[in-house]
């Protein structure tokens, strides 16, 4: 007697294989169970309290003269202070961490962020 074969495209990744059409249609109850079981739910934790955001406070340092341009720089003021500033190397910009209680020097690419922002603020203002 002869027997009907087909392509069988169950297996995993690209190993797919000839089999005869009856074991694709006899699947076992075994093979229709989840090798794992669902993770329950779990319940959501409770939010945190969030606490008020406190602004931010910049100091800026000329790395030249080592002198400090700007101490508890609130944003705009920091702004105001970089729009002098002629290079994003020329300086660098520390924030106030509040848990570290202590000033923490931003990145460069923060520090070369904050000065874009100044200059691009600085000539929107011109004009």
């Amino acid at each position: 007697m002869r027997k009907v074969w087909v392509l069988d495209t169950s297996t995993k990744g690209t190993g797919a294989s000839v089999v005869p059409l009856e074991s694709t249609l006899e699947k076992p109850e075994r093979a229709r169970e989840l090798p794992f079981k669902a993770a329950k739910a779990s319940p959501r934790k409770r939010e945190k309290e969030r606490k008020p955001r406190v602004p931010r406070r910049f100091r800026i340092v000329d790395l030249m003269s080592t002198e400090t341009l700007a101490e508890g720089a609130e944003m705009k003021a920091t702004l105001e202070v970089l729009e002098d500033v002629r290079s994003p190397v020329d300086v660098r910009i520390f924030v106030w961490d509040h848990e570290a209680d202590a000033w923490q020097l931003l990145r460069f690419s923060e520090q070369r962020a904050l000065w874009e922002a100044a200059h691009r603020s600085g000539s929107a203002l011109v004009e």
